[in-house]
């Protein structure tokens, strides 16, 4: 059964999504968190940030991210840096970005190593990782049709998405699979349709990525406004 959450705004689906992470992180003395970018989890970083919390217990990663400058207005870790990170004053040696000033294979293989030292050896399992959906049902930087949403070894990988001339690097399912705790925070219209397949229609991962989290994966809470869960059938 699905743990769906949905709530009248955006704002108090972020709000309790924000919550629900920080209840997570406080369930143990050092805890490792990856987080994902876009515009909706603007409201949930704010939140972080005005919430006293002992950030010296996070180890901090990306979901995935785009092969832009830090300061590009594209850049997930910007997003997170100004909205929350700066303002929490996050310990540096505890935030683990992707290495976006590199080429992008190299970017990957250096973030991969960084999971390594931070996890060991083997698949590494976040305590939580928060993700989001788009409106084709990709989620972290696995798009429709993306090969690599088979692969159940890789850590991180290179990718290119067409529809967007984008070049990025992700976490792959592997990754996604393993974490304790998986955090959905999906909000918006454009939304509805998709999450009821993801949802609900044929299990087919390659045409609907968020499917690995839902079908596949363990631990998933969803956090939902009114708006994206308005063509839930169920």
């Amino acid at each position: 059964m699905s743990d769906l959450r949905t709530f009248p705004t955006t704002r108090d689906a972020a709000e309790h999504c924000a919550a629900q992470i920080l209840q997570y992180l406080g369930e143990s003395p050092q805890s490792t968190l990856a987080i994902s970018g876009g515009s909706s989890p603007r409201t949930m970083f704010e939140i972080f940030a005005a919430t006293p919390f002992d950030w010296n217990r996070v180890q901090l990663f990306w979901v995935d991210e785009r092969c832009v400058p830090v300061d590009d207005a594209q850049s997930n870790f910007k997003l997170a840096n100004d909205t929350w990170l700066t303002p929490a004053k996050f310990p540096a040696a505890n935030i683990h970005r992707v290495q976006t000033e590199r080429d992008p294979q190299d970017a990957a293989e250096i973030y991969a190593d960084e999971l390594r030292l931070v996890f060991g050896e083997g698949i590494p399992k976040f305590d939580v990782i928060h993700r989001g959906m788009g409106p084709d049902a990709h989620t972290a930087s696995l798009f429709p049709g993306e090969p690599l949403i088979d692969d159940r070894e890789g850590l991180t990988a290179a990718v290119y998405v067409e529809k967007f001339n984008s070049r990025r690097v992700t976490l792959l399912p592997a990754v996604l699979l393993a974490a304790k705790h998986t955090v959905m925070l999906v909000t918006g219209a454009d939304k509805a349709e998709p999450l009821n397949e993801v949802l609900y229609g044929p299990h087919d991962p390659k045409k609907f990525p968020c499917q690995l989290t839902e079908r596949d994966g363990g631990d998933v809470a969803w956090f939902l406004d009114q708006a994206a869960a308005a063509k839930i059938k169920r």
